[in-house]
């Protein structure tokens, strides 16, 4: 039982780290011309909004000293300290630029997608063939990522 469970348990980390396919969307579009106006759009928005980066920090932490008392009933306290916040970088324009790439991608006639990862059952469901053309969706769609990057988008239950 010990050996099933250690080879369970990075099995099931492992598909627990799986996280929803976030894509622009037009039902019947090519997978390669939705790569094509999605790195368009891209461009255009890293074009009209560049990267503005800002350095900024967290605040820092006090951490209070500790009371310590010996057996005889004298007590004293170590003094605390400040921890210093975190340093950290935030590109200010990051939303602007996405709701620029968004209209740019839904003035083509796309609109985005999430779609969550399928489930071993699903993915037996159908033959493993990325797809190329962009299906109708339902409300169990689910996708299979490839080591090689592409996809596919299953449809359980649909039927064609």
């Amino acid at each position: 039982m010990k050996t099933v469970l250690r080879l369970l348990l990075p099995v099931m980390a492992l598909s627990a780290c799986d996280s929803p396919l976030s894509l622009y969307y037009r039902e019947g579009e090519s997978v390669s011309r939705l790569q094509t106006e999605t790195t368009q759009c891209q461009v255009q928005a890293i074009n009209e909004v560049p990267v503005a980066n800002q350095v900024r920090q967290s605040p820092p932490t006090y951490w209070p000293g500790r009371t310590y008392c010996d057996g005889r009933g004298q007590c004293y306290r170590s003094a605390g300290w400040w921890q210093p916040g975190r340093v950290y970088t935030v590109d200010v324009n990051q939303g602007l630029r996405n709701q620029v790439e968004a209209q740019c991608m839904a003035k083509k006639g796309f609109r985005p997608v999430s779609l969550p990862p399928c489930k071993q059952a699903d993915k037996s469901w159908a033959p493993a063939v990325p797809t190329t053309t962009l299906p109708p969706l339902t409300t169990q769609s689910c996708y299979v990522k490839y080591d090689n990057g592409s996809f596919q988008i299953i449809s359980p239950g649909q039927t064609g």
